[in-house]
């Protein structure tokens, strides 16, 4: 497992689910616009690790704001379409959640 890999199941063990849109400008706490990692890289690495049992599409409601990972000053009313966000977040499974357990208390 590589180096985004491992940041990625971290990440969303840490903050719940997330879009690779918003992982690519926030991973692991970072903040801004501009993304920090390549999107299309993260949503690769996604699939894999969805095709690996680690992640799933995420299937439950989401809350009408930018999901924990957002810094406070940073939090606004997040657009909604139809009364759904834009692009497909993940989440962890139950295997998912043992891994990202152990890479996230680093043993």
């Amino acid at each position: 497992m590589d180096d985004l890999a491992k940041s990625i199941l971290i990440h969303i063990y840490k903050y719940g689910p997330d879009s690779p849109w918003y992982m690519a400008r926030r991973l692991n706490g970072k903040s801004g616009y501009s993304p920090v990692y390549d999107e299309e890289a993260i949503e690769k690495v996604c699939k894999q690790l969805v095709d690996l049992g680690y992640l799933e599409v995420f299937r439950g409601q989401l809350k009408r704001s930018p999901t924990s990972s957002v810094k406070p000053w940073l939090k606004v009313k997040a657009r909604m379409m139809d009364g759904k966000p834009k692009g497909v977040y993940y989440q962890l499974t139950k295997e998912g959640k043992k891994v990202a357990s152990k890479l996230y208390k680093g043993t």
